[in-house]
C-alpha cells in the first residue's frame, strides 16, 4: 500500500510507480469521482471523440435485435399460453 498526504493547497502526489502503471503524463487531465466514501481518479482521453471512434462498429443492427429478441419473446409466451397484446 502507498500513501501520499494533502498539502494545504489540496494537492496530491500520484506515486510513480501508479503514474507508469497507468500512463499518467503531466498536464493529462483526471476526473475526481466520489463513489459514496471512496474517491477515484480516472485518467480522461485527450480527445475523448477520437478514442470513441468506431466503438460501435458491427454488423448488427441494435434496432433489429431489439425487434427480433421481442418477436421471440412474444412467440414463447405465446406457446405458454400467457396472453399477449398484439402489435
Amino acid at each position: 500500500m502507498t500513501l501520499s498526504k494533502i498539502s494545504a493547497k489540496g494537492w496530491v502526489v500520484i506515486p510513480a510507480a501508479m503514474r507508469r502503471r497507468y500512463g499518467l503524463k503531466p498536464g493529462m487531465q483526471l476526473q475526481v469521482v466520489d463513489y459514496g466514501g471512496i474517491v477515484s481518479l480516472i485518467p480522461l482521453p485527450k480527445d475523448a471523440m477520437k478514442q470513441a471512434a468506431g466503438m460501435l462498429k458491427g454488423n448488427t443492427s441494435l434496432t433489429k435485435a431489439l425487434l427480433d429478441e421481442h418477436a421471440k419473446e412474444a412467440k414463447h409466451e405465446r406457446r405458454s399460453g400467457r396472453n399477449v397484446r398484439p402489435r
